[in-house]
């Protein structure tokens, strides 16, 4: 029986993963593509972002993409993934392939085991998981430390107690990867990209490569197509929670929604973003800016002290025109947080 391939593309927050779904679906070659985003935030931002990228024409077309929005997959297969894996494989003749958008704070493994689920399995297969890498964050050791520094450690304490939820988390995603794309290469020196590669290469299972992404942009056939049955291999992709039966996150992670009715200076929001940068532990910062007297939609992404903008379409009559940001960092006080974006409401 013709099973559906699916493509879970995985990674840490702002490495590069939305933007990697864009160009597969302007570059869909023909393929008939359902993508599930899952969003960490009550904000559906990734959602909408990929529907903007001018390949949905039709309504139809608009509702093969789909956002989980209660959390990371890995959390919710049972009240949320279940039901829509079961919504999109009623349609499975009119799909070529399902691709998955992981939450930056989602463990791949539990995911995939949701696929050994008999209603799903006789349907949909875990075709390949695809972990996307910020170059530049490894280099500069903001995601897993200094690389050197990090590689003796675990020489020489083999138990890795010492570890951080977030370090586990990363291992996790290397741990079940078919393929590697790391991305912001061209912001770091050649020392640097062939040390993180080096690097990168002796945490994965053999055969794994690790390929150069430039802005997302690279062929689909490299991305699809590995025929892993993942959820049947398994025993050799470890994870730090094997042994356990369920899996908690980082129980101090958490994000803000932050809406300002309008933005008359863009810069002055993005300092003051900086601001807030510099005194709270934020590792994303995401969203829409509403640009006084202008037509377009300002995207704003920020991961560690990099903030970007860029316009992305036009507002529509029926778009609520607010700046629409989501604050997603450890130990994030929702009363000091609000007392700090006081600040931003007349910015």
């Amino acid at each position: 029986m013709h099973k559906i391939p699916v493509t879970v593309i995985t990674g840490f927050l702002g490495a590069g993963k939305t933007t990697l779904l864009r160009h597969l679906l302007q570059n869909n070659q023909g393929r008939k593509i359902a993508v599930l985003v899952n969003e960490f935030g009550e904000v559906g931002i990734d959602g909408d972002l990929l529907r903007s990228c001018q390949v949905c024409d039709t309504e139809e077309e608009e509702n093969n993409i789909i956002e989980l929005t209660n959390g990371c997959l890995c959390c919710t297969v049972q009240e949320e993934f279940y039901p829509t894996m079961q919504e999109l494989l009623t349609r499975k003749d009119a799909i070529d392939s399902i691709i998955i958008e992981t939450s930056g704070l989602a463990l791949p493994k539990p995911l995939v085991q949701a696929f050994k689920w008999q209603e799903i399995r006789t349907h949909a297969t875990v075709d390949g998981v695809v972990t996307v890498v910020d170059a530049q964050a490894l280099a500069n050791g903001t995601l897993v430390g200094d690389l050197e520094a990090l590689e003796a450690q675990r020489a020489d304490d083999p138990s890795l107690d010492h570890e951080t939820p977030i370090e586990e988390l990363f291992e996790d995603q290397l741990a079940c990867a078919d393929l590697v794309l790391l991305t912001k290469t061209d912001l770091i020196s050649e020392t640097d990209l062939t040390q993180v590669k080096s690097w990168l290469e002796k945490e994965l299972r053999q055969g794994v490569k690790v390929i150069p992404c430039h802005q997302g942009k690279i062929n689909p056939d490299i991305l699809l197509g590995f025929n892993a049955a993942v959820e049947d291999d398994l025993n050799n992709r470890p994870s730090h929670h094997d042994t356990e039966e369920d899996h908690d996150h980082d129980d101090d992670i958490n994000s803000l929604e932050l809406v300002i009715p309008e933005t008359s200076n863009p810069q002055d929001l993005i300092q003051e973003l900086h601001r807030l940068i510099t005194k709270f532990e934020i590792y994303r910062i995401k969203g829409f800016v509403n640009v006084p007297d202008k037509p377009m939609r300002m995207v704003l992404q920020g991961v560690g002290d990099r903030i970007e903008t860029f316009f992305d379409r036009l507002w529509k009559p029926k778009d609520n025109r607010v700046t629409r940001l989501v604050i997603i960092g450890k130990n994030l006080e929702k009363q000091k947080i609000n007392q700090e974006l006081n600040n931003l409401s007349s910015v």
